[in-house]
């Protein structure tokens, strides 16, 4: 099927001063086109599951009652196929999502078309330091929940179909979120970041409707609750290339586990550049292969059977 043909119109609304001050830093509502596209449709969507899930990396899906602040390892298995509980979605309690969407020929205009308004909104040179441009579909059940986390991604997200509320705290809100939270999430644990319920207070909490958005900065902590319809959203991001901040939490958690209390990434730019050294250098000899290692014992394990 021939991929959907783009508006002249921008895609993105928004007012160009806030978005070049608040970039990255903070979080803020715009408007979008995108809510009547076609590709959003319920059959294209279908269609786009089944393509997806032929690599199990593409495709990732739970269903059940899910808390706030619940692991993402604790999520209830499901033994659905990804189209059938697309079909069952209006009661299933699921959470799917459709990775590395930009890789679908189908696609792949619209999140280049996309990612290229923000690049210049943005009014920076993003080349410098985007490590890689990536689009994520989210499909909920109704009043299906997404658990507390922060993310790597630096991202955009667009409300295409249903509502959904979502709660984002401030990234620099020690309080929220402490150092060695954040240094766990880049070293060991993407889903190291804690819900406190006495902050709540502290997120901003947005409604979004169809053809309404937001922009979460990197590493800002949230959380979402799905509205009483089907939600569709679509997810526009980039990542940073890791060395500029990520490699100084991943030293520090490592120089934490040694007992040692050390200094926060941008405090001193001689410190950071230390560690950033130090650990791309124990990364390369030590961490790397010891991983490696691990991934080839558990490719040698027989697969658990199912009963």
């Amino acid at each position: 099927m021939p991929a959907i043909a783009l508006s002249e119109r921008p895609l993105l609304n928004a007012d160009p001063a806030v978005f070049a001050r608040d970039f990255d830093k903070n979080c803020f509502t715009f408007t979008h086109g995108l809510s009547g596209n076609p590709l959003f449709s319920t059959d294209r969507l279908l269609a786009l599951a089944r393509r997806r899930a032929r690599d199990p990396d593409d495709v990732y899906y739970d269903a059940g009652e899910i808390r706030v602040d619940q692991r993402w390892d604790q999520t209830p298995p499901c033994d659905l196929p990804v189209d059938e509980l697309l079909r069952r979605i209006e009661t299933a309690g699921a959470w799917i999502i459709l990775r590395h969407v930009q890789n679908d020929p189908e696609y792949a205009g619209l999140v280049d078309a996309c990612m290229d308004e923000i690049v210049a909104l943005s009014g920076r040179d993003l080349s410098q330091v985007m490590k890689v441009r990536d689009a994520i579909i989210f499909i909920n059940s109704p009043n299906r929940i997404s658990t507390y986390h922060i993310d790597r991604e630096c991202s955009w997200l667009y409300q295409i179909q249903g509502r959904k509320t979502i709660s984002i705290f401030e990234p620099a809100d020690r309080d929220v979120l402490p150092e060695r939270e954040i240094e766990k999430f880049w070293a060991v644990d993407h889903n190291a970041a804690t819900y406190r319920p006495q902050y709540q207070s502290r997120a901003t909490v947005t409604e979004l409707l169809p053809g309404h958005g937001v922009h979460i900065p990197v590493g800002a902590p949230h959380w979402v609750r799905n509205g009483p319809e089907v939600s569709v959203s679509l997810n526009i991001n980039f990542h940073y290339l890791d060395a500029i901040t990520a490699d100084v939490y991943r030293a520090n958690y490592w120089l934490r586990r040694l007992g040692l209390n050390p200094t926060p990434p941008r405090v001193s730019a001689f410190k950071d550049a230390i560690k950033r050294s130090v650990y791309g250098t124990v990364n390369r000899t030590i961490l790397q292969p010891a991983r490696a290692a691990r991934r080839a014992i558990r490719a040698m394990k027989p697969p658990a059977r199912k009963t």
